[in-house]
């Protein structure tokens, strides 16, 4: 954030691209930063993790002033795309078993290229122009699971009950044991003036224990028995009173209280989303989560966390234990759910929990064919070790937040306009588009002699006349603005070619050097 605000002072017409978590902070900075952009990561990921969770074959974006769809369709047939799916643009195909590479992914394929029946195949184009090719896009008309307030009331009496230390109850029995003992006593063996009723006894029983003293009944003219027995009384009373006092006291005022009915709540809900880790990105995906109206449930360690009140306010349940230990992933009923999410800040603890939960909700393997069919989604900070776990481990939705934002800030800082990205088992694919300009390397430049793996969508020429999936010897010229769907290296290395030359002379930022040294 320093160098961020220092960078804008030294130079008011640098690009200043910085990564802010602080909403506040972040919105503070963004206002007249001018060029450049002020990002926070977990926005920029969340959207990939919620789609992992729903399963979403279909991804959605705005370019060239039109809503494009990327889905996915399995081939029904061997054929190759274009007799398949017409003039959509390919995005990639994920071999079958069928195939001679099962497994193998394709990216930004020639609509010739072959496919065998049972190939993951995923295509871009409008939503009509997949309509028309026999793809379906979802919708999704999911709704809340909403309990009435006399299930809720239950809900919160049972998780304060469940809440309390084990030892109040064994606490609770003692006090019952010598409030009934000294009414007895004081019922039968108080001597009058005045006789001693049910009630009387009972009330002077909770007198002494409290030691409130009210003067209305005393045990000065009682026998000598008696009044050793009051004595042992007040004791006795003093020190049950006391420990009810303290373990009413720590669950009214610890956080728990707040969240009490969180496990019986889960216990009623079905096909949820587990969410593990209130993160800012596990916090945006649960925003994400619940305004698309799906039932959430949240496992957190750290009890002060600074989401909490957020998450409240959501109606969200929330369960405090260690996600790596079954008991607290039962609890949270990841057998019934939807999707498990685990997106805590610890690389190890979520390629734990991801075992754990694999081996809880079992996995598909040579000798074992029993499979839940939960997706099951980790957040692995570093793209390398995100891969290395994948294939390792048998993940199939391992999502590096590195591989996902990094496109947005490259994106920033060369004046480059990235429109979204989405994930193709685990690949990651960027969808962008520029200007090109005047006497860049695009200018003049025919589709087929762009990069293999990247896709151009759209053309809007400098006239302002659109051309959808251009053909391959279709010419780019200065002015029109481009649409491309790829790899993010390769799409942002396409990109950047569009970008006006490097005059003559220019500084390039490096320093001349001498034959002296």
């Amino acid at each position: 954030l320093e160098i961020a605000l220092l960078a804008r002072k030294a130079n008011p017409t640098v690009r200043v691209v910085s990564r802010v978590a602080n909403d506040v902070l972040r919105e503070a900075v963004a206002n007249d930063n001018g060029a450049g952009a002020i990002l926070d990561v977990a926005d920029l990921a969340a959207p990939a993790v919620v789609e992992a969770c729903l399963s979403q074959a279909t991804h959605d974006f705005d370019a060239a002033g039109m809503t494009f769809l990327v889905s996915g369709k399995t081939a029904s047939r061997e054929a190759t795309l274009r007799e398949l799916y017409g003039d959509l643009a390919p995005v990639a195909v994920i071999h079958g078993e069928d195939s001679p590479t099962p497994g193998e992914i394709e990216v930004c394929p020639g609509r010739d290229q072959r496919v065998h029946a049972g190939d993951w195949t995923m295509m871009i184009g409008t939503a009509d122009e997949l309509a028309a090719q026999g793809i379906k896009v979802p919708r999704s008309s999911r709704a809340r699971t909403r309990r009435t307030v006399f299930g809720r009331t239950i809900d919160v009496i049972r998780g304060v009950v469940n809440d309390f230390n084990p030892t109040f109850y064994p606490v609770v029995g003692a006090t019952l044991v010598v409030l009934i003992t000294a009414t007895l006593v004081l019922r039968f063996g108080y001597r009058p003036p005045p006789k001693m009723g049910w009630v009387d006894a009972f009330y002077f029983t909770v007198e002494t224990m409290t030691t409130t003293g009210y003067g209305d009944f005393s045990f000065v003219n009682q026998p000598t028995w008696l009044r050793t027995f009051s004595t042992l009384l007040m004791f006795s009373g003093v020190t049950t009173t006391a420990l009810l006092v303290s373990f009413v006291a720590d669950v009214l005022l610890s956080r728990r209280f707040i969240f009490a009915s969180a496990r019986p709540r889960v216990g009623h809900l079905r096909n949820h989303i587990v969410v593990v880790g209130l993160s800012g990105l596990g916090m945006r995906v649960v925003q994400d989560l619940t305004v698309a109206g799906y039932d959430v449930a949240v496992i957190e360690q750290n009890e002060e966390n600074r989401f909490l009140s957020a998450v409240r306010d959501l109606d969200v349940p929330v369960i405090f234990g260690d996600a790596t230990l079954r008991q607290t992933l039962q609890s949270a009923r990841v057998d019934r759910a939807r999707a498990v999410a685990v997106l805590t800040r610890d690389d190890i603890i979520n390629i734990e929990t991801g075992i754990v939960l694999t081996e809880m909700l079992g996995k598909k393997t040579a000798t074992r064919e029993h499979w839940t069919d939960i997706p099951l989604v980790l957040r692995v900070y570093d793209r390398t070790l995100g891969f290395a776990v994948a294939q390792r481990f048998g993940f199939e939705n391992v999502r590096s937040t590195v591989e996902l934002a990094v496109p947005y800030f490259i994106g920033a800082a060369i004046g480059l306009q990235v429109l979204g990205t989405f994930s193709v088992g685990q690949a990651s694919f960027v969808v962008g588009g520029m200007q090109v300009a005047a006497g860049s390397e695009l200018d003049g430049l025919r589709m087929f002699e762009l990069s293999t793996q990247a896709r151009v969508i759209a053309i809007v020429t400098s006239n302002g006349l659109l051309k959808l999936h251009p053909r391959r010897d279709a010419r780019l010229h200065a002015d029109d603005t481009v649409y491309l769907v790829g790899p993010y290296r390769e799409l942002i290395d396409t990109l950047r070619r569009g970008r006006p030359p490097r005059q003559p002379g220019a500084d390039d930022g490096r320093k001349p050097t001498s034959k002296a040294g």
